[in-house]
């Protein structure tokens, strides 16, 4: 896959941290599949399926961490056709990253779009790093 495609995967994964900083259930709704089978599992929860529901629970968390400063470091694109997924840290503030998350992407309608997204708790917080300037768009 071209660079170009990287680089918009990982534009449409940080416009969903952008969305979570924010508190924006507009933005986070626009993000996610329409077409295409969503599932999310955020830390310490059950897997939720179906648009509907994972975008209900993003309401609850939006609603329940404003002003939170989620923050996704070291983030890759890996991409195969119109299937794309990153791995990411993620942390809160300046805090170390404290989550390893994985989100998965499909093209639709010449769009990235969230189908999955899976964040757990890392075994040792990761200090913060300042990876080279498009390095996720090298793998």
């Amino acid at each position: 896959m071209s660079v170009e495609a990287k680089r918009l995967v990982l534009a449409a994964n940080e416009a969903f941290y952008e969305a979570f900083r924010a508190g924006d259930h507009q933005a986070m709704c626009r993000l996610w599949a329409e077409q295409a089978p969503v599932a999310c599992a955020h830390p310490g929860m059950q897997v939720i399926s179906g648009r509907a529901s994972v975008l209900e629970s993003w309401s609850q968390i939006l609603r329940n961490t404003s002003g939170s400063r989620m923050r996704c470091e070291g983030a890759v694109a890996r991409l195969f056709g119109d299937f794309a997924f990153v791995t990411c840290l993620e942390a809160n503030g300046d805090a170390p990253a404290h989550l390893c998350a994985t989100n998965i992407f499909v093209l639709e309608d010449g769009q990235w779009k969230m189908v999955h997204h899976h964040a757990g708790p890392l075994a040792t917080p990761q200090p913060r790093r300042r990876p080279p300037a498009g390095s996720g768009l090298l793998n």
